[in-house]
């Protein structure tokens, strides 16, 4: 029994029962079946979207075969994960299954665990060292472009000023995605106008009282784009103080279906973008079970996962195109 971290069996997973939910504690070794493999999931913190990786690794090991367990650490901090991660290598797990909090910090965990034929496939840390493989769901320049081409679509003018908000001007991901979006304006819509980056979209206020700024500033703005997963609400908070017509202004943002669920319906977003974490939990364990099998070889260029298609192999990372465009129409499927 795991007395420090929050620990689930797939089991209850599939059963969807309020102690999953919930994050209750529950018996590591309820997850063993005798004759199979034990995959072993490891979050960041008790948020929605570990809620959503949890029974993606619960999936993934039913469709495979496999046993699942998965913990979260109680503190989301690098150091409290590290001691979940260390805790299931000593007890022995096939496989980890892991969304590292720091990449740098596990490198150590990662090596003794492959020392003792442990399988490590993480997701969002690509180049993870000490890792078999890492998975993405998302092409960082597809995904930018994808957000700019959504922006012009559904915007009322094909002219007019845009805004990208970003986490920080040091945030690799939002920063790569903010690059690929305005490197693609310029060569398909030269019509539009990037006024700039700002990086407020991790603090809902300041997003809010930045788009605020730029409605005033800019007559002809036609949207926003937001990378950080506080900045469309933000922006939808000014939208709703300025009683803009919705239909003339493009909200496109990076955040959850829960968080988003309310201004999609109001009018006053008009897509998140993002990623299922279930989905990529559900590829790792895929690509866990070829490794222990010892069928990494047949990870090479024409490789496909079923029902997720091939991903471009950029050395261990395994890089797939599978964005998820959250609207008013569909956000009633999700719950993350």
């Amino acid at each position: 029994m795991i007395k420090t971290f929050h620990v689930f069996s797939a089991a209850v997973v599939a059963a969807g029962t309020a102690a999953a939910l919930t994050f209750g504690l529950g018996s590591f070794s309820e997850a063993y079946a005798d004759n199979t493999y034990t995959i072993a999931g490891v979050g960041k913190h008790g948020s929605p979207w570990f809620v959503r990786h949890f029974k993606g690794v619960a999936k993934g090991a039913e469709e495979n075969g496999m046993s699942a367990v998965y913990a979260v650490p109680q503190n989301p901090t690098p150091e409290e994960q590290l001691k979940v991660v260390q805790d299931y290598v000593d007890q022995g797990v096939n496989a980890l299954l892991v969304v590292p909090n720091n990449a740098e910090s596990l490198e150590g965990v990662f090596e003794q665990a492959r020392a003792k034929g442990i399988a490590v496939v993480t997701q969002e840390s690509q180049g993870q060292k000490n890792a078999d493989y890492d998975v993405e769901l998302l092409d960082n320049t597809k995904f930018g472009e994808l957000m700019i081409d959504d922006l012009v679509k559904n915007a009322a003018q094909k002219k007019g000023s845009y805004a990208i908000f970003v986490g920080s001007l040091t945030v690799p991901a939002h920063n790569m995605w903010a690059d690929a979006a305005v490197a693609r304006q310029k060569q398909a819509y030269p019509d539009l106008k990037f006024i700039d980056k700002f990086p407020v979209s991790e603090d809902r206020n300041a997003s809010r009282q930045t788009a605020l700024s730029l409605i005033d500033q800019y007559p002809d703005l036609l949207g926003i784009i937001c990378t950080g997963s506080e900045g469309a609400p933000g922006v939808s908070m000014a939208l709703r103080e300025k009683s803009l017509d919705t239909s003339k202004f493009v909200l496109i943002g990076v955040t959850t279906p829960n968080v988003a669920r309310k201004t999609l319906k109001d009018g006053y977003m008009t897509e998140a973008v993002l990623w299922d974490p279930a989905e990529a939990a559900r590829v790792q364990a895929y690509v866990a079970k070829l490794v222990l099998d010892g069928k990494s070889d047949e990870i090479k260029e024409g490789f496909e996962v079923p029902g997720f298609g091939k991903p471009e192999i950029r050395g261990r990372d395994l890089i797939f195109n599978i964005p998820l465009v959250i609207t008013k129409e569909n956000v009633d499927k999700y719950h993350f």
